[in-house]
């Protein structure tokens, strides 16, 4: 469904240094420094598929996903989505995706959620019926029964981004790109946004392509990563290889009655403890889980033990130090 092969894209930014002279000369000779966002950046996602396209800040995200959308042209490469060239055919194009962009709005700041629904409709060109079944189902799954008459600019940041989903989906994209979905929601709304997305992903087939800093809603959503990193592909692949590469570390946390020596276990580096917890770290490529808990059971009497797998944002950290030091 998307083909991305090579893509390059450069900007130009204007450079000054302070003081009064440095702004003048500015303004009859500018200097300008070249920053390549995106080089060489290729991939496919197939039908249905929910990708996540991860890296820092300034890595190249949301340039790919403004590529991808038709809203950037690149300097180099090509990019068919569902047989369209997204810059050059963008009409076309765009009545088969939806896009939302966590820090910018498509509904209309001084008028109803419902007002802009409608407006969005037209533009779209999307038949009333099939504009009446979408709606209905976004307002019930989305919870926005309550909000849908209220201006945008007095909802919250969680309703309104469950309306800009909303309006991203009235008529029915095969693709949706989602650029930071969850920014600034609390914890109730970001889950209620996950499950929207894995319902619409289940029962639609929509093929997602999610750009995000927080982990969790890569670990909740997306069973395929793509790293960035300075404009270049890092890693493509699924989180399970990923946790098979980086993820060999557990924490285990342990209970048990007070013990006053300090505990002694192969195999573990002891993180902290006290006379009643102890926390440990194991990397099971060297030692089972099980000998570390049965090593434990010989020392103290276990009250109550947690294993806990590492951290997604450990993992990617690690990745992406051991492409900057290749």
């Amino acid at each position: 469904m998307i083909h991305v092969n090579g893509l390059g894209k450069s900007f130009k930014v204007a450079q000054r240094t302070t003081g009064l002279k440095n702004a003048v000369k500015a303004l009859f000779h500018r200097e300008y420094t070249q920053i390549e966002a995106l080089r060489d950046i290729s991939f496919q996602i197939e039908p249905g598929e929910i990708v996540g396209y991860i890296g820092p800040n300034g890595a190249g995200k949301s340039t790919t996903i403004k590529i991808m959308s038709g809203i950037l042209v690149p300097d180099q490469g090509s990019c068919s989505i569902m047989g369209y060239t997204p810059w050059l055919e963008r009409v076309p194009y765009v009545k088969h995706i939806g896009v939302v962009f966590g820090q910018r709005s498509q509904l209309w700041w001084d008028v109803p959620v419902m007002d802009s629904f409608e407006l969005l409709k037209d533009i779209y060109n999307v038949p009333h019926t099939e504009y009446r079944s979408n709606l209905s189902l976004l307002i019930e799954t989305l919870d926005l029964s309550g909000i849908i008459h209220t201006p945008v600019r007095q909802l919250s940041l969680g309703q309104r981004m469950r309306c800009e989903i909303a309006a991203s989906l009235l008529h029915s994209p095969r693709i949706l790109f989602l650029d930071e979905p969850t920014i600034g929601l609390d914890a109730v709304s970001k889950i209620a946004v996950r499950k929207f997305i894995q319902t619409i992903n289940k029962e639609k087939n929509v093929t997602i392509v999610l750009t995000t800093h927080d982990m969790n809603d890569i670990e909740a959503l997306a069973q395929r990563i793509i790293l960035i990193g300075k404009g270049s592909l890092l890693y493509d692949g699924s989180i399970h290889t990923l946790r098979s590469r980086f993820g060999t570390r557990k924490t285990i946390t342990v209970d048990y009655r007070p013990h006053a020596a300090t505990l002694e276990i192969p195999g573990a580096s002891l993180i902290s403890w006290s006379p009643e917890r102890a926390v440990l770290q194991v990397d099971t490529q060297h030692a089972q889980i099980s000998d570390v808990i049965a090593c434990l059971s010989n020392q103290v009497e276990l009250l109550d033990v947690t294993v806990d797998a590492q951290p997604i944002e450990d993992m990617i950290v690690e990745l992406y130090k051991e492409y900057q030091l290749s």
